[in-house]
């Protein structure tokens, strides 16, 4: 719900826990009075402080009037060169070279329903929203930023984006162009970051602010293994269930900066948008760009509600799944199984292994195409590789789907090889400068999708395979990151645009694929988790969680990634043993329980399994189909937090109506002479009682207080999971 008081220009969006409030004052700067656990409302800029504090400047307006400076008041857009020393959000350069920007309120627009992004993904939905627009000016240059608030009032989720126009009479360069700025006149918080690299991604790592600038960023051209770009600000003692939390989203799959001041005041400002490395954009007169769109959550019960909400707004007003209302299929694909050696005839093996335990989907992955021998040939050249397919996937997909199983393939569409048809015939359309050597990654360059021909013939090449046979999945891949980024297409004084655009065309490309090809099921994938943000989640509903498939391992992995995104989202798969990435063995029970906790399948050689692990598989299939709404679509608990060591890694779904939960344990090593334990639940409902696997009645409130009491356990990391449903 938007609030205007239009007389004293407070602007107050409520949503149905918290409340967010922002005010132009009587110089016309807007400024941020709120944002926390909601209240009943009124002008709340009676908490903004003002003092001389020395040497902060004080803007024209203000006459000598000392106490007043743009350097010490909250900002709900932090601008630069005029007084603020802050983060800025908005950095442009006019046609006099100067750095300046100073920006006063001009007017606001209401609207129902969610305002959408052209070219960008943005939440969606005209029930629930309510949509604010901000305009403000600088006076000087007359650059006008436009700035977006979408409220959905159930998920307390708002939204924000930023859409600058030129007005004036001459071009302009716009340097940094932020989605988000929260001002927060607190200095008692932390700052949690989701880091880590290549098989090791979304570690969550958390430290107390400190004066000074703490942040984290992606160069890479994708939003990275290394950070992610969500971050959370909350309370120092705050936990799951307790304390306040903002979780803050940015929904772009490449450059960003997020960074988090705190100040001589000890107040916070969080900067949240896209990375002003290498950016440069040229506005000419008239001309506009939007920004990023960025999501946050205030939650002032944990990090568990903050979670839950997100998960929530992301399933049912951020992704557009072409399986929605059904079940997506359990899938078997055949990489570490074959990698890039395989033919037809090993491929239908799999599937025929495949198909009597329940799995409904074959993915062929990397391999199939061009010269595609190993990992240094072959991109590009999206035909079928005859040799090993004869027939192309005409032959073989009928074949798959005889035996019951749906078809789906691997592509890698951003990619180059040198060796390649395409290259030899437009080594122009990877990137790479004139007079440099080229920078390879994992023996491949890149394509420039910033360029629209480079695109078209790109997406022919796969439609025409798509074309070719009944094809309903798609793994969208992308196995580097970006360097030698230099467009043929643009002039020396806007190559600051290249890697923006580079962003703008794989979205493209998706929207194009989504559109044409609206039964087909996109998964992300870069290089595993490097790309998993909510902007390829508009796109992909479902994303490779991480190249890494050691089930212990990815216990971290999918609970940092759990912070913000759903479990329908984590691409999981449970894989042969020894393990590929870690050596490590773990039984098939413990293997198939972690996965399932993602959107499920295997990857490996069923016909290398034994008869006792065909049955377990062939178990675990059913028992996810039976329960897949609660799994997919269930609110989710961490009931330990798998960072810290400890016996055992525990985590639940409930239903949205608390009649049923699946709670999943794996536990640590094993150690002689282990403690009884007692493990208590979270999301029942406290007036039902519940039937534990089949047995008993148990009251919620009993199950969530008193616990529930744990075998002893034998050897290392062992599962077992609880099926509760309501008498």
């Amino acid at each position: 719900m938007i609030v205007l008081d239009t007389q004293n220009n407070v602007f107050t969006l409520h949503t149905k826990r918290t409340t967010y409030q922002m005010k132009a004052d009587q110089y016309r700067v807007l400024l941020h009075t709120y944002y926390g656990p909601r209240v009943s409302g009124g002008d709340l800029s009676y908490l903004i402080q003002f003092a001389d504090r020395g040497a902060s400047p004080n803007p024209n307006e203000a006459g000598h009037r000392r106490d007043y400076s743009l350097e010490t008041l909250p900002q709900e857009y932090s601008t630069c060169g005029v007084g603020d020393f802050r983060l800025p959000s908005l950095e442009f350069e006019p046609q006099d070279g100067s750095h300046m920007a100073d920006l006063r309120y001009v007017n606001y627009q209401l609207r129902p329903g969610k305002y959408s992004l052209e070219g960008l993904p943005a939440f969606w939905g005209d029930q629930g929203w309510e949509t604010l627009v901000v305009c403000l000016e600088d006076p000087s240059t007359h650059m006008q930023v436009e700035l977006y608030y979408g409220v959905l009032e159930e998920r307390d989720l708002i939204t924000r984006a930023v859409r600058v126009v030129n007005r004036g009479n001459s071009t302009v360069r716009l340097h940094r162009c932020a989605s988000l700025c929260l001002d927060l006149q607190r200095g008692d918080f932390d700052l949690i970051t989701f880091d880590g690299c290549h098989a090791q991604e979304r570690n969550p790592h958390r430290a107390p602010l400190r004066h000074g600038v703490q942040s984290v960023e992606s160069v890479r051209g994708t939003s990275s293994h290394h950070h992610n770009p969500f971050v959370v600000l909350c309370d120092q003692g705050a936990t799951e269930d307790y304390g306040l939390c903002y979780g803050a989203a940015l929904l772009y799959s490449g450059n960003f900066l997020a960074a988090v001041e705190r100040t001589h005041l000890e107040h916070n400002r969080l900067v949240l948008g896209i990375n002003p490395y290498h950016f440069c954009w040229t506005l000419s007169p008239g001309e506009a760009f939007t920004a990023p769109e960025a999501a946050m959550v205030c939650s002032p019960s944990g990090f568990g509600e903050m979670s839950r909400q997100f998960h929530r707004a992301i399933r049912e007003n951020l992704i557009h799944d072409p399986c929605q209302g059904k079940r997506r299929p359990v899938l078997i694909n055949n990489w570490e199984a074959t990698e890039f050696t395989f033919d037809a005839e090993k491929l239908v093996d799999i599937a025929r292994s495949a198909a009597p335990l329940g799995l409904e989907l074959f993915v062929m992955d990397d391999g199939w195409f061009g010269q595609r021998d190993n990992d240094k040939s072959g991109l590009g050249d999206w035909f079928v590789n005859q040799d090993k397919l004869p027939g192309g996937l005409g032959a073989l997909v009928p074949r798959i789907q005889e035996l019951g199983l749906s078809f789906g393939i691997w592509v890698e569409p951003e990619m180059i090889s040198e060796d390649s048809q395409l290259y030899r015939e437009h080594p122009d359309w990877a990137f790479g400068a004139p007079g440099r050597p080229h920078t390879r990654g994992r023996s491949q360059l890149t394509l420039d999708f910033s360029r629209q021909d480079v695109r078209d013939h790109i997406y022919e090449a796969i439609k025409t395979v798509l074309d070719s046979a009944d094809i309903t999945y798609v793994k969208w891949d992308m196995n580097r990151s970006l360097t030698d980024v230099w467009s043929a297409q643009l002039p020396a004084d806007r190559q600051g645009e290249a890697f923006h655009r580079y962003t703008l065309g794989v979205y493209e490309m998706l929207d194009r694929l989504r559109r044409d090809y609206p039964h087909i099921l996109i998964e992300g994938c870069t290089g595993g988790g490097g790309r998993f943000d909510a902007g390829m989640l508009y796109y992909t509903p479902q994303i490779w969680c991480s190249d890494n498939t050691d089930a212990i391992d990815r216990l971290r992995i999918q609970c940092g990634t759990s912070f913000c995104y759903p479990v329908s989202t984590m691409g999981a798969h449970a894989s042969a043993v020894p393990n590929a990435q870690t050596g490590r063995s773990v039984s098939m029970e413990t293997r198939g329980v972690v996965a399932m906790s993602g959107t499920f399948g295997y990857e490996m050689d069923l016909g290398e399994t034994t008869q006792a692990e065909k049955e377990i598989i062939k178990e675990q299939v059913a028992f996810f189909k039976e329960h897949y709404e609660l799994i997919q679509q269930g609110d989710y608990y961490r009931l330990t937090d798998a960072f810290q060591e400890g016996p055992y890694t525990a985590w639940a779904q409930v239903a949205p109506g608390r009649r049923e939960a699946l709670v999943s344990l794996v536990t640590g090593p094993a150690r002689s002479a282990e403690p009884l334990r007692t493990l208590r639940l979270k999301g029942l409902d406290p007036d039902v009682c519940y039937q534990v696997n089949g047995e008993g009645a148990w009251p919620g409130d009993v199950l969530m207080q008193a616990g529930w009491p744990l075998p002893m356990f034998w050897n290392d990391y062992q599962p077992m999971q609880l099926y509760l449903s309501a008498v």
